[in-house]
């Protein structure tokens, strides 16, 4: 073959590619000129070879000198079209290649970016299907093994067609997005609630979630929350996508090593999974998300029928056909004070970490108590909930019934059934009233609850500031209580109930205990709040945690033992409870409900009545004191204290 014929093959360097053709566009002329040349030197004596590849003899055929001139003009033509492909970026109607020609000029940092970004998006999808729901699995051994949906999917993704398979990779990649976000959301409700998101019932607890980092962290703490969500949501479904159709493309492109390993990686998966292989006690071979999707759709299908279930159990009440003369009679006349300590939970009294501060509270206040003539009793209520959700607490222990979830609350509060509250009000014996600190907008289930008046942290006259969530410390809820109504002259009998929030999460700043007879307007309490801590600091430290944790479950105690002993007569029955047990992030691990529940009275005829219940002498439940589900307590204390009782 001539020079000419070589001189006008593709021009590539060493260093690769399109990149020399900037440098050697112009030489492309000049190279196939002298080989015309001397191609006309050769053709003059031994031949030429033709456009067309074909050799000619010298003689034979067009004239030697008129061919010469034809392939020269014909070699600077085509050197000239050459020389325009070669060098695009000197069109004005081409962009450069790659990222403002980055890619063009940098061949090899652009070789690195794509092995990078490859790998990285290898490690998104293997993120994705390994990544456990809940925080205290989310260790390194968690992402050493082998996920089966993994292994199934690039199976699939390899045999389907090119069509099919492109929108597999989006579907694939799409669904995983979706699966990572739930994960996180779940990874916030065993935080909090000690239990997974439910995709039917939860989502009214989201604006909760917005509403409670307002009042704990301001306007702009919840707008950056909100934002960065919406952002993380966003963001983590389209990487996910397309880091699955990245994955997909690379796999295809070395289909043989790709089937070779996906029929390895099954294998290995198989004999795993039969033998029962772990490492540092999690399996290797793992089904986890397979698992993750099938708990779903039963928890959908479960919240789906559990309208029916509730619907049926709420139709039962014991006391729905008794006479009003034959309600309650044993505490005619009695203020009976149904109060309830948030977040007062099972772990302050068996946590060694808390145990003997709160012992000691305890002690105290049974002692003082027993000075000033009242006497108690305590054991265990089993919770519906743990972590939040009081609302869900306070309507199991008021209306008898298992108040699991926001549908059964619903369903409740827009039924009519009666609670503690109709029972009270419908004997014509008590005016019933609310004091409800922590509602700060329209309450309309207040009515539900069969409460003549309602106080909410508007109406309590108090002009102090908020302690993080909790916008009335507790102490003076219960001044503003005896000022408003139980310390009222020629009043009727009184049925409260009394929510003291000064224990919500989280738990910083906190008040402390001042002489009742200082609080005026709670301004006082302005100066408290600047020598408490700060939330953002004290919620780096989970032991810092549950020491404030602890620190607020005394201030409310106190808070209420005082008030029983300076406001309480021989007509005071207070029955105190807690509503759920706090955080995981304070209660360790435990996956107890149990909340402490107890009846003081300085009237032993009030006591006497709850005799055949076994419950511990003191404000202290034995680790052996009786526990009975939340729901259970309203119709035993209505049996206690109805005819047979007198």
């Amino acid at each position: 073959m001539s020079l000419f014929t070589r001189s006008r093959q593709p021009l590539d360097t060493a260093e690769g590619g399109a990149d020399s053709e900037d440098d050697t566009g112009g030489t492309g002329v000049a190279g196939e000129t002298s080989g015309a040349t001397e191609e006309a030197g050769t053709a003059s004596g031994e031949g030429a070879d033709t456009a067309d590849g074909t050799e000619t003899a010298s003689g034979e055929g067009a004239d030697p000198a008129e061919a010469v001139a034809a392939e020269r003009d014909e070699g600077a033509e085509k050197a000239d079209g050459t020389e325009e492909a070669a060098d695009p970026a000197e069109r004005s109607d081409s962009p450069p290649p790659g990222w403002f020609g980055w890619r063009h000029r940098y061949p090899r940092t652009a070789r690195g970016v794509t092995m990078g970004t490859t790998v990285l998006a290898g490690a998104l999808v293997l993120f994705a299907l390994l990544v456990p729901n809940r925080l205290e699995r989310l260790g390194p051994e968690a992402f050493f093994r082998l996920p089966a949906e993994g292994i199934l999917l690039a199976g699939l993704l390899l045999a389907v067609p090119p069509r099919s398979r492109r929108l597999m990779s989006v579907a694939a990649g799409a669904l995983l997005g979706l699966l990572t976000v739930l994960k996180f959301v779940d990874m916030g409700f065993y935080s909090v609630l000690a239990r997974p998101f439910d995709l039917v019932l939860d989502w009214i607890l989201l604006d909760d979630a917005a509403e409670f980092v307002r009042e704990s962290f301001g306007r702009t703490g919840q707008v950056l929350a909100v934002v960065g969500v919406i952002v993380l949501i966003v963001a983590v479904l389209i990487l996910m996508t397309l880091a699955t159709v990245r994955v997909t493309n690379l796999m295809v492109g070395h289909r043989a090593v790709a089937t070779r390993t996906t029929l390895i990686l099954g294998t290995a998966w198989i004999t795993c999974m039969t033998l029962g292989i772990q490492i540092a006690g999690v399996p290797l071979a793992t089904k986890g998300n397979a698992d993750f999707v099938n708990n779903r759709i039963e928890q959908v299908q479960a919240g789906l029928k559990d309208g029916r279930v509730f619907e049926k159990q709420a139709a039962v009440d014991a006391f729905a056909k008794t006479p009003p003369d034959q309600l309650l009679t044993g505490l005619r006349g009695k203020d009976v004070l149904f109060t309830f300590i948030e977040s007062y939970g099972r772990v302050a009294i068996d946590d060694p970490a808390m145990a003997p501060q709160i012992d000691s509270v305890l002690k105290e206040g049974t002692n003082s108590l027993k000075a000033a003539g009242f006497q108690s009793r305590s054991a265990w209520l089993k919770s519906p909930v743990t972590g939040a959700g009081s609302w869900l607490a306070h309507s199991t222990f008021l209306s008898g019934l298992w108040i699991k979830n926001q549908q059964r609350y619903r369903s409740l509060t827009t039924s009519d059934r009666a609670t503690l509250g109709s029972y009270f009000r419908k004997t014509g014996a008590w005016r019933t009233v609310g004091i409800v600190p922590g509602v700060r907008r329209a309450w309309p289930e207040g009515k539900f609850f069969a409460l003549d008046h309602i106080y909410d942290s508007e109406h309590l006259g108090y002009n102090g500031p908020y302690f993080s969530w909790t916008p009335v410390p507790d102490q003076f809820s219960l001044e503003a209580f005896q000022r408003l109504e139980h310390g009222k002259k020629n009043r009727d009998p009184i049925m409260a109930e009394i929510i003291l929030a000064s224990s919500h999460n989280p738990w910083s700043p906190i008040a402390r205990m001042t002489d009742w007879d200082e609080l005026g307007d709670g301004s006082i309490f302005n100066q408290i709040k600047k020598e408490g801590t700060d939330p953002k600091e004290v919620w780096k430290d989970p032991e810092r945690v549950r020491t404030e944790y602890r620190h607020a479950i005394e201030y409310s105690l106190h808070s209420l033992t005082e008030w029983v002993e300076r406001y309480g007569t021989d007509d005071t029955v207070l029955v105190f409870l807690g509503d759920h047990q706090p955080v995981p992030t304070v209660t360790a691990g435990s996956t107890s409900k149990d909340v402490p529940v107890t009846i003081v009275a300085r009237d032993p005829k009030v006591l006497d009545k709850i005799a055949d219940w076994n419950w511990t002498d003191g404000l202290k439940p034995a680790e052996n004191a009786p526990t009975w589900g939340m729901d259970r307590f309203r119709d035993r204390f209505m049996t206690a204290y109805g005819p047979r009782g007198d």
